[in-house]
């Protein structure tokens, strides 16, 4: 399972990067991918939007589910990743270079409640999903 080490993981598989701007870029783990099989579409939450760490924020459709996306911290929506619109596979071909939304962060000693990459794995493979 591919996991790097420099991100934060939520237990819903989300990941989260915090970036130059000080903004934290979201995304799907590669597990969530692998998961779902093939993205079909992607709705992000829209720039402007408050969102709240653990709290739904948009959702993920493959050719066999969809899953509900989950906030691993709070804050305000800054840009969202228009190149998911029209290609939402990017998610499947690079979960971690494909990311969803960028948020300004509350708080961002919330990311301290996110799991490393070590704790992630561990998770997924106690778990069987």
């Amino acid at each position: 399972m591919n996991n790097p080490a420099h991100l934060k993981y939520a237990t819903s598989h989300e990941w989260a990067r915090i970036e130059d701007d000080g903004t934290v870029s979201v995304g799907i783990t590669d597990h969530a991918q692998e998961q779902l099989g093939d993205v079909v579409f992607v709705e992000a939450p829209a720039v402007g939007k408050k969102i709240t760490q653990g709290k739904e924020c948009g959702v993920v459709e493959s050719v066999k589910a969809a899953a509900d996306i989950f906030a691993p911290l709070s804050g305000e929506v800054v840009a969202i990743n228009d190149d998911l619109g029209g290609a939402p596979e990017k998610l499947n071909a690079d979960p971690y270079g494909a990311w969803m939304f960028r948020v300004r962060p509350d708080n961002i000693a919330e990311l301290e409640r996110l799991m490393d990459a070590a704790s992630y794995a561990k998770t997924v493979a106690e778990d069987g999903h």
